[in-house]
């Protein structure tokens, strides 16, 4: 039972939903708990990050490095590093900040989860003062993930940006400028604007003429005048006809 919630829980955590699933086993009693899932794509297992913080530093070193990286995430509101480790700094800054909005300044565990994360014990004032009622209604993710430009010359590591929604920082992506206004899209759009009703008055143009063959006031051949020349030749006949008959 506990391998298989355990490998629901692992399918389920690879998709974006806001859903909540009881997938949970509580160590203790064997019962299912309820946990709200995060609003992003998480990874099943961690990455390897090796040599942190220097030749030899282990597991230790991976957690002091990661613990840097979300101090100075939460004290700057934007990182820069390397895309791997900005990815694997996200998860555990969700968490916390989930946690934070959720629980808030009165719950213990909550507490203690952000004395461990935040080396600078100020920042815990900044989480749930500032942070918290900026996320407090906000229905998707608090941090958002781009990829920059890779250095040349240099290591060719891939390099990311890792940053809270809501920072005072210029965007990393520039925002599009909206040219609508500008001359030319505006001929564009009444050029367009013509053409259309063009082709619209041809249609009904086309539509109000009769197909060849066919009247309009009643059966075929009723209305339509005769033609003069056939006219012509059938009086003509007559005359003949007649001047033959006197003679």
């Amino acid at each position: 039972m506990r391998f298989l919630l355990c490998t629901v829980f692992k399918w389920f955590a690879g998709f974006h939903s806001e859903l909540s699933v009881l997938v949970a086993l509580h160590a203790s009693s064997g019962t299912l708990v309820h946990i709200k899932m995060l609003r992003f794509r998480i990874r099943t297992r961690p990455r390897k990050m090796a040599s942190l913080e220097g030749l030899g530093s282990g597991p230790e070193g991976r957690l002091k490095r990661l613990r840097k990286h979300v101090t100075a995430l939460i004290r700057h509101e934007r990182l820069e590093t390397t895309y791997a480790q900005c990815d694997e700094t996200r998860g555990y800054a969700e968490k916390l900040i989930t946690m934070a909005v959720r629980n808030g300044d009165r719950d213990k565990h909550t507490m203690e989860m952000a004395d461990y994360w935040l080396l600078e014990k100020d920042l815990i004032h900044k989480l749930f003062k500032v942070l918290v009622p900026r996320y407090q209604s906000l229905p998707a993710t608090a941090t958002s993930i781009h990829r920059i430009s890779t250095e040349y010359p240099g290591d060719g590591r891939h390099m990311g940006v890792l940053e809270l929604k809501g920072n005072p920082w210029p965007p990393v992506r520039p925002q599009p400028r909206n040219t609508r206004l500008h001359l030319h899209n505006i001929q564009l759009e009444e050029a367009k604007k013509e053409y259309h009703q063009e082709r619209l008055r041809a249609k009904s143009a086309a539509a109000a003429v009769p197909p060849e063959g066919s009247s309009v006031d009643g059966p075929a051949g009723s209305s339509v005048d005769p033609d003069p020349i056939d006219s012509e030749s059938e009086s003509g006949e007559s005359k003949n006809s007649g001047d033959s008959s006197k003679r």
